[in-house]
């Protein structure tokens, strides 16, 4: 009787022992997965910014950012089925990554002072610069021109307020949850202008359903450094990403991912940039 109440016993922290491996071998995190073996890799992207990151109506993904993503997932050890592309807005970025929703985010994110109290970067893999795009028949020719308009950009970008602060004190400032939003508001006259990158600009302007609406004003207004953030503290992660940033460069990647997303825009792009080269 003793000996069947051991084996019983026995067989329960046996059960309990291979309960507890089971639950170890499920497949990695997805925001932090390290690769292989069947794990999935979490990127934060934008979805609605044609050229850089939009969400097609079949469900994929295209533009720069999603190509350059792509790329460096492949450099971590990750195939493109094991991506999984969420959406970060703006005003989300620097939360998401806090929170481990992303591995890493490319979705136009300007490295600067602010935002790296918050977060890490990889790159520059782009250099952009603020401009306006207004409609084709539009007097706005620079940026003082504003004063007294309705001037459109996205919550959580500071494009427009460096237009406000910078340029034009008196334009009065929209700000909208997307970009999309923001070009829709200029097409039906419920703003005069939209600020931000001339390459997100440039992507919008060159969509079909706009295309000949719109022209960009040729400003630089800034000087916009695009990294890839990374949450705060995981250099690990970051010189991983500057590795496969400069392979990308050095192998031909970068350029054909540029001529393929922004050729059809006609955006004169800057030469790919320095890895840790921040041009103020």
């Amino acid at each position: 009787m003793k000996l069947r109440k051991v084996t019983a016993a026995s067989a329960a922290v046996l059960a309990l022992a291979l309960s507890a491996t089971a639950c170890g071998g499920d497949s990695k995190d997805e925001g932090s997965g390290s690769g292989s073996g069947g794990g999935k890799i979490k990127i934060g992207i934008k979805y609605d910014q044609p050229g850089l990151g939009l969400k097609k109506p079949d469900g994929s993904f295209s533009g720069f950012d999603v190509d350059v993503a792509t790329y460096v997932a492949k450099q971590l050890g990750y195939k493109p089925d094991q991506i999984e592309f969420v959406e970060t807005k703006s005003a989300d970025r620097e939360n998401a990554l806090a929170r481990g929703d992303v591995k890493f985010i490319a979705a136009t994110y300007s490295i600067n002072d602010e935002r790296k109290k918050k977060v890490d970067f990889a790159g520059p893999y782009l250099l952009a610069h603020q401009d306006l795009l207004v409609k084709k028949d539009s007097k706005i020719s620079e940026a003082t021109d504003l004063n007294g308009e309705k001037l459109c950009s996205v919550t959580g970008s500071t494009s427009a307020q460096n237009v406000h602060d910078d340029f034009a004190p008196k334009a009065q400032l929209k700000q909208y949850g997307g970009y999309s939003e923001c070009i829709a508001g200029l097409q039906s006259g419920a703003v005069d202008a939209v600020t931000t990158d001339d390459s997100i600009l440039a992507g919008f302007a060159a969509q079909d359903k706009y295309k000949g609406q719109f022209k960009l004003a040729g400003l630089k207004l800034s000087n916009e450094n695009y990294g890839i953030g990374v949450k705060k503290g995981d250099t690990a992660t970051v010189n991983k990403i500057n590795a496969a940033l400069e392979k990308m460069v050095s192998d031909g990647s970068w350029q054909k991912a540029v001529d393929a997303n922004f050729g059809p825009a006609s955006y004169k792009n800057e030469p790919a940039p320095k890895v840790g080269v921040i041009v103020k």
